[in-house]
């Protein structure tokens, strides 16, 4: 199965690409997605040896701020089990699991976040998900020559 790219959204003051690397050898579970397409991505397409965009939501600046790399395939979202949890959902069960992450480990932060701004206004990615009006998932594909371009930038700073 080819390798497959990824661009995930975090706010960095909830969850920052320094607080994965922090993590026991550096990885840990993608969890509390509650939109069923990215719930379908994550549990269906996504898998061991993808590559991954973290990107910083809600920040100043948006934008991509390094790489990880899936290593575990989806599997059901336990904190959604759980009351206490900043994403619980009742209706999910053990026995009808309805949402799903996914392991990451870090694998790179770029000196520089590749900003929003940046990437609306670099050719090549016009057509990228993240650049579409409306487009809000929090899990995104990613095309491979997208993928390139963006690590072009981030080496260039």
């Amino acid at each position: 199965m080819a390798k497959k790219y990824w661009l995930f959204k975090s706010e960095p003051g909830c969850y920052s690409i320094d607080d994965l690397k922090k993590c026991k050898n550096s990885t840990d579970h993608w969890d509390g997605v509650r939109n069923y397409q990215a719930r379908n991505m994550l549990r269906d397409d996504i898998k061991k040896d993808d590559e991954v965009f973290f990107y910083y939501s809600n920040a100043k600046p948006m934008g991509v701020a390094g790489v990880c790399t899936v290593v575990k395939n989806g599997y059901p979202d336990h904190t959604a089990e759980d009351p206490d949890s900043e994403h619980p959902d009742p209706k999910h069960t053990k026995n009808n699991p309805i949402w799903y992450m996914v392991d990451v480990k870090f694998k790179e932060k770029f000196n520089d976040i590749v900003t929003l701004k940046e990437i609306k206004e670099t050719s090549g990615l016009e057509e990228m998900v993240l650049t579409q009006r409306g487009s809000r998932l929090s899990i995104q594909p990613v095309k491979k020559k997208e993928w390139d371009i963006i690590l072009k930038m981030a080496k260039k700073k």
